[in-house]
């Protein structure tokens, strides 16, 4: 396990935010110095998020300063970028357990910290749950400070607008005391920050300004001046700050100033903590800063593995294989060269879901949408009303918020949209957050709906291929990382619909495996003389192939990275049911829990999914030997023999 780096003599003696808040304001900046550096050369140890974290040194150490956490609440959102926040609530030398077995999480969790107030590992959800966390101290009588902190591209989805637009709301429960605070790293909005905004946003943020606005409304409300001055000063304060609208919903809008400016942040975030109803504030920071690699490079040191920092990420010196990824971005640079009715949809993972290429070839038919998956889905359906054919690249816990679109907008109209679902299965360091453990189950019990789970890189390709044929919404399933290594075809051939096939014939046992478990399925099988299908459906699934093995075989396994509730090898039971077919079934796949951060290999090893472990079921359910697994009357007749 790596080692963490020696913290600096300042930031070795904050062992918590009390510590913190004992330091000088003329120490801050040294210790923002020193959690930056440490920052760089932690993440560069373990790998994780960087740039992000890097650009909320400043702001994690204002808010620990300025507010009395854990009591007050601060909710992350996105939560990878919450690492200097670890640092500062006792996590320093955790850090060097980033994201492994065992570890600490890469995103806020409640279960791992008092001051991770509200787990993020999905965007936009910080200020709905900022809301109800203001609301419950109302309710309860107890008297705490309440902030959002929000990304410029988390504030894209749609549940971001919907917590404004009731949290500005003034109904029977009144405007609750919260502070939302952008952290705009994105947006070209550089000029307005200097001297000038610095002193606006203190002076709109203070008592002052406050009381003068409410005098002047109190003296103007019954005349003909006051919707005047009303107009005046919010189209005023829109010539300077870019803020009408967040005024517009109900908050009091601060900003933008610099979010590396200890003596911008911290007066601030004082005179708004002392504000009453719902505040906005605007920063504006730099991804990567203070480490001139990730400034120049944002996108790639978003989430670097192991890396020296001295050097900066290398190129790798031998050709790895491809990913799923890849072949999905070439797949889908191909079919939209032999299709001019191919559009694709990203909600905000170019990167990501390998659709940098795509866009660069085909700009006009490229379509990020930003955090908003349920728009994502419904814009796809649009366009498959009007003949076009939209393949929407996102991951498999993404597509989660997505369903009721799904449903109603997609499947229920019968539309042709293509979900490459990638992530599909455990991810490894991004944990339960991210794992798309569910989407087999969620997704087969949709009428019109198909699954595919291919195998292996080649075979995904024939998969996506096939579902772009189709006249009906198809999911393509597939994991992160690299397959089995197996040569991709140029061509764009297509599997043949409903169909799976037998990759080895052996006897009494068959592993009808759904997805890339084929290959462990396989070498398991080597040991036990097993028969091994790839079924290569979840829906429709190949009810021949399952009846003809179920009754050749005297027991099946069903394999399957997925959740067993409801999954593929439900499918497969409900097959035998409806065909009165009384035979053992094994369902293997990923338990009824919530699986952690890890290496991937380890985590499908502890979940007994990889080749020893589907063996090791097999014997302990049906017996150490084929031979165990025959009718007592056969045993008989083979011992007598």
């Amino acid at each position: 396990m790596p080692q963490p780096p020696v913290p600096a003599a300042l930031l070795a003696s904050i062992d918590s935010p009390a510590d913190l808040r004992r330091l000088g304001r003329s120490q801050l900046s040294t210790l923002a110095d020193e959690l930056r550096q440490f920052v760089l050369d932690s993440v560069s140890r373990t790998g994780g998020h960087l740039s992000s974290n890097l650009g909320t040194v400043e702001l994690s150490i204002a808010l620990h300063y300025v507010y009395s956490t854990p009591h007050d609440r601060i909710v992350w959102d996105v939560g990878h970028q919450s690492y200097p926040h670890k640092i500062l609530t006792g996590r320093r030398e955790a850090m060097a357990t980033l994201k492994q077995l065992g570890g600490i999480s890469g995103f806020p969790r409640r279960a791992e910290s008092d001051y991770d107030t509200f787990g993020t590992g999905h965007s936009s959800t910080s200020i709905s749950a900022a809301l109800g966390m203001a609301h419950a101290a109302r309710l309860k009588g107890e008297q705490r400070h309440c902030v959002a902190v929000i990304g410029d591209g988390a504030l894209t989805g749609g549940m971001a607008f919907e917590a404004l637009n009731h949290g500005g709301f003034a109904g029977g429960a009144g405007l609750p005391d919260v502070l939302v605070i952008l952290n705009d790293n994105d947006m070209s909005i550089s000029p307005p920050v200097g001297a000038l905004n610095r002193y606006l946003a203190r002076l709109m943020s203070g008592k002052f300004y406050a009381a003068a606005r409410e005098s002047a409304k109190s003296v103007l409300k019954h005349t003909p001046l006051y919707e005047f001055a009303k107009r005046f000063e919010e189209h005023t304060k829109g010539m300077v700050v870019p803020g009408t609208i967040f005024e517009e919903f109900g908050f009091n809008y601060v900003g933008p100033i610099d979010g590396h400016d200890l003596n911008s942040l911290i007066p601030t975030l004082e005179n708004l903590r002392d504000a009453k109803g719902p505040q906005f504030l605007h920063i504006v920071t730099k991804k990567g800063y203070g480490y001139e690699l990730a400034e120049a490079d944002p996108i790639n040191y978003h989430g670097p593995g192991k890396f020296d920092p001295k050097i900066g990420l290398q190129k790798p010196t031998t050709v790895p294989k491809p990913t799923f990824t890849q072949v999905f971005g070439q797949w889908l640079c191909d079919m939209a060269a032999a299709d001019s009715r191919l559009v694709g949809i990203t909600p905000a993972m170019r990167e990501g879901s390998g659709m940098v290429e795509f866009e660069r070839r085909f700009p006009t038919r490229y379509h990020d949408v930003g955090i908003a998956e349920q728009h994502a889905v419904t814009f796809a359906a649009g366009l498959a009303c009007e003949g076009l054919k939209p393949v929407v690249a996102i991951y498999s816990t993404f597509l989660q918020r997505g369903y009721d679109q799904l449903i109603h907008d997609v499947a229920l109209q019968k539309l042709p949209v293509v979900f490459a679902l990638d992530r599909a299965g455990l991810v490894g360091a991004d944990g339960a957050t991210h794992a798309g453990a569910y989407d087999i189950a969620y997704l087969r019990c949709v009428p019109n709906m198909s699954v595919l789970t291919p195998a292996d890189e080649r075979e995904c390709r024939r998969a996506l291929t096939t579902a772009f044929h189709q006249d009906h919404p198809v999911a393509v399933r597939y994991p992160r990382g690299s397959g089995a290594g197996v040569a991709i075809e140029p061509q764009l051939d297509q599997l043949p619909w409903g169909q799976g096939e037998l990759r080895r014939e052996g006897r009494r046992i068959a592993i009808l495996a759904f997805g890339t478990l084929l290959y462990p399925a396989l070498e398991a099988a080597d040991k036990l003389d097993a028969t091994v299908a790839n079924m290569r459906f979840a829906k429709p699934l190949d009810r021949d192939l399952v009846l003809r093995l179920a009754r050749s075989h005297d027991a099946l396994v069903t394999l399957e990275e997925g959740c067993v509730a409801g999954g593929a090898g439900a499918a497969v039971l409900e097959t035998l049911a409806a065909e009165g077919v009384v035979v053992p079934v094994l369902n293997l796949g990923l338990p009824d829990e919530f699986i952690e951060h890890g290496d991937p290999a380890k985590l499908l090893s502890m979940c007994g999914l990889d080749a020893a472990g589907i063996e090791r079921a097999i014997v302990q359910r049906f017996g150490a030997t084929p031979l165990a697994l025959v009718k007592p009357a056969e045993t008989e007749r083979t011992a007598a023999a």
